[in-house]
């Protein structure tokens, strides 16, 4: 998903080979959970820099990390998972000098609002009416890696697969419990808050590895100085207090 506002153009026409980004430019690929937060962090460092103009490229994680790999115009990259952040670093996609944890998030079990049924546990998505489970795609998704970690560790990834409604990214999954599309969802609890009156949280999903978010700069960056400076920012207690705004956690 890519988001655009004020004074962006859209990361879309990076990708497609529209007009590309300009010198002053600072292309920022961040996973689908940090939609919402970077889209404030992006306008207030532009606030700060007026020089720099922020481009904002949403997907999942791995989606994210393959376009730059093609060579698609990225200064920063912020993951949802240490998988992909390390296949970067393998790459060499990243400067690995760069690299931060920035915060963390919850895992959580979703449902639509209206939704009547009883979920207190997760082997409740056993029963038989839960018959649709959206969950991103383990593949290439952050959020599904952590999601079949969990199920796995309380042997119930099987059962659930067999119902599993794989989502190309983690807000798929969220617009697929809002619409009413499946009976439930696993997305991060930060995805959650963005629809309250949508989806409802039943429960929250301990996770066996710890969610947490890396940043660097890419290792082919035309703007090192502009990119190091966004880093710093989403680390500094002002990018910090945005992020907990949205629900994301402290690293």
């Amino acid at each position: 998903m890519l988001i655009g506002f004020k004074r962006l153009i859209l990361a879309s026409a990076i990708l497609c080979g529209l007009p590309s980004a300009h010198a002053a430019d600072l292309v920022v690929s961040a996973a689908s959970s940090l939609t919402n937060a970077f889209k404030d962090l992006g306008q207030a460092f532009e606030a700060q820099n007026p020089d720099t103009k922020v481009i904002l490229n949403f997907a999942a994680s791995d989606v994210l990390l393959q376009q730059i790999l093609k060579g698609a115009p990225a200064d920063v990259f912020a993951s949802a998972d240490q998988e992909a952040m390390n296949k970067a670093e393998a790459e060499k996609a990243v400067q690995p000098a760069s690299r931060k944890n920035f915060a963390n998030n919850q895992l959580v079990l979703i449902v639509p609002a209206d939704s009547k049924l009883k979920l207190h546990q997760l082997s409740d998505l056993t029963q038989p009416a839960v018959k649709r489970i959206a969950y991103g795609n383990p593949a290439s998704v952050p959020v599904g890696r952590y999601t079949k970690a969990a199920l796995e560790h309380e042997k119930l990834w099987d059962a659930v697969a067999a119902k599993g409604i794989p989502a190309q990214n983690v807000r798929q999954s969220l617009d697929y419990v809002a619409r009413g599309e499946v009976d439930a969802g696993f997305v991060f609890s930060t995805d959650a808050a963005v629809m309250p009156d949508k989806v409802s949280v039943v429960l929250q999903v301990p996770s066996p590895t710890p969610v947490t978010y890396p940043i660097a700069v890419t290792s082919h960056t035309r703007q090192n100085d502009a990119a190091a400076k966004f880093v710093n920012y989403v680390l500094s207690p002002a990018g910090q207090a945005t992020l907990a705004r949205y629900g994301f956690l402290k690293p």
